[in-house]
């Protein structure tokens, strides 16, 4: 077979062409679910509700019940809901939006934007979770995810800026008697992965089970949410650092995923000298490199110290958003 004469094709067509072909990763995470918690101070459920509607072309209505719910119905049917949370102060509201897919991620980059318009604040009390949908998860996908995030999650809880004190209550470390547990299993399965999450069989965890309190919670796996939950993220009314978190959520479990296996029973030290390089590494084995993950990688860098670019910090006085986006 003669090769395929491309002398009529432009250098310009060509490189659109290549744009517009999609990666493994990038069409893997179109098909992924993920949703979103946002807790805001400064803000009312009344008035979040109503922002939500303005932006989606929804309809908001008052629901009530113990969390005074409001509830924003999408053109497409689908429903946000803006509820009371009691770890926040004052005026408050946490916005709990539907099902998504990355294709959503504009409209919610402009609920946000429209959220802080309207006063919406985040400070040390206010968090963001992302739920990523794991209906699809076999017990070697959790066993995956589990070990890849606890290998790194120290690198990962600084280039999110976790703060301490989040770390310390409701995002706690994952605790290395479950690693240990989850390691030594060959043949892993969900149920005796359960059974060495909760420290006994739970097979119907309660909304408020004490297990979930860990920057990555299992919990919803084994109820009709079918979700992994990532809680490490500070609350942000920055609509690039939300759209940096549901990124990072989702690539990592579609790491998990993919991977035929993943060795991680102690975590990677961390090094201020080398962090931002170590991320940079990070994050292409997750598969996030591109102009789909620029504005993720900015985000997550800007955190740490050292260079992107040299493993023992050299040359950092280049320019931090070349580094960031390189």
């Amino acid at each position: 077979m003669g090769r395929k004469n491309n002398a009529g094709v432009g250098p310009a067509k060509r490189k659109n062409e290549r744009k517009q072909k999609m990666t493994i990763t990038e069409a893997e995470m179109m098909n992924r679910t993920f949703g979103c918690e946002l807790e805001y101070e400064g803000i009312g459920q009344s008035t979040a509700a109503k922002t939500v509607a303005e932006v989606t072309g929804g309809t908001a209505r008052f629901v009530g019940g113990s969390y005074g719910t409001w509830e924003v119905t999408m053109p497409d049917g689908r429903k946000w809901k803006v509820v009371s949370d009691g770890s926040l102060c004052g005026t408050s509201s946490e916005t709990v939006t539907p099902v998504m897919t990355v294709a959503d991620l504009d409209t919610l980059q402009k609920v946000v934007r429209a959220l802080r318009r309207k006063g919406a604040k985040a400070n040390s009390r206010t968090g963001l979770h992302v739920h990523v949908g794991a209906a699809d998860f076999t017990a070697e996908n959790v066993k995956n995810l589990v070990r890849t995030f606890y290998k790194q999650e120290e690198l990962i809880l600084k280039a999110a800026g976790t703060l301490p004190a989040r770390i310390e209550r409701y995002t706690q470390k994952t605790d290395h008697g479950f690693v240990n547990k989850i390691c030594a299993m060959r043949n892993p399965t969900m149920n005796a992965i359960n059974t060495a999450w909760f420290g006994t069989f739970t097979p119907h965890p309660y909304h408020y089970e004490s297990h979930r309190y860990h920057a990555l919670n299992l919990n919803n796996l084994w109820n009709d949410k079918r979700t992994i939950e990532y809680r490490f993220f500070n609350g942000s009314t920055h609509a690039g650092e939300v759209k940096t978190a549901v990124q990072l959520a989702i690539l990592i479990a579609l790491r998990a995923k993919s991977a035929k296996a993943s060795s991680a029973r102690n975590p990677r030290p961390y090094n201020e000298a080398s962090a931002k390089y170590d991320l940079r590494v990070f994050l292409l084995r997750l598969g996030a490199n591109g102009d789909l993950f620029k504005t993720m990688r900015f985000h997550l860098c800007k955190n740490l110290p050292g260079s992107a670019a040299w493993k023992d910090g050299r040359h950092d006085g280049r320019n931090a958003n070349a580094e960031a986006n390189g």
